[in-house]
């Protein structure tokens, strides 16, 4: 799955630990007041550029994020992975959506934050963080990594997903259904957890057999 699981390993704990600091720097009373002010002056801007046509289009990218497609998408490639017998891949896949899924519930309910005001469509629950940018995030990402080979081409890839994943945060945040923090916390959340687990799965069995290929 990774080259390096050590580089994956870090580069995962940076990304945990941006939406950590996110969380953070939303809630804590001294930095919250200046993080709303750019939450708000962003909340303005989508409701200045609202038209039609735009809000066709992020209503479809965010049903594109929604549960209807990433669930189907997540169980093709788990039925992908075990027809080829990549288990550990299948492995990585399923701790990475499962502590995801496990993660989303708990933290809106305990910080129980409040939507933006006039939602283009509907929503439920707390605001913080962005469901759907850490599902995308974790489908996106956790795919490209337990699908494509190792190379110039899985780069691509992952380019093609953290570009996907902006779009439908950014989406999200246009139809005001969450704030911009919401969805930069989700998405670095999902990306740190569909990088992680591949990378601490493969640096355990490297730990019990170096021998064991890389990818």
């Amino acid at each position: 799955m990774l080259v390096d699981s050590r580089r994956g390993l870090l580069v995962s704990g940076s990304l945990l630990l941006g939406a950590v600091v996110m969380g953070l720097l939303v809630f804590l009373p001294v930095t919250a007041p200046a993080v709303q002010s750019v939450d708000d002056a962003v909340w303005r801007f989508a409701g200045a550029v609202e038209n039609e046509p735009t809000t066709a289009v992020a209503t479809v990218l965010s049903w594109l994020g929604s549960a209807e497609v990433n669930w189907p998408l997540r169980a093709a490639a788990l039925l992908l992975l075990a027809w080829r017998r990549h288990w550990l891949r299948a492995a990585a896949f399923t701790l990475a959506v499962v502590s995801s899924e496990l993660f989303i519930g708990p933290v809106k309910e305990w910080t129980d934050r409040a939507r933006p005001p006039g939602a283009l469509i509907e929503t439920t629950g707390a605001s913080f963080p962005s469901g759907h940018a850490i599902a995308t995030a974790v489908t996106a990402v956790g795919l490209v990594l337990v699908l494509a080979h190792p190379g110039p081409g899985r780069w691509r890839w992952e380019v093609n997903a953290v570009v996907f994943t902006s779009i439908m945060a950014l989406s999200r945040v246009y139809l005001r259904a969450h704030w911009l923090s919401d969805t930069v916390a989700g998405a670095l959340l999902g990306a740190g957890l569909a990088l992680g687990w591949p990378a601490l799965l493969m640096a355990i069995r490297h730990q019990h057999d170096p021998t064991a290929p890389t990818s």
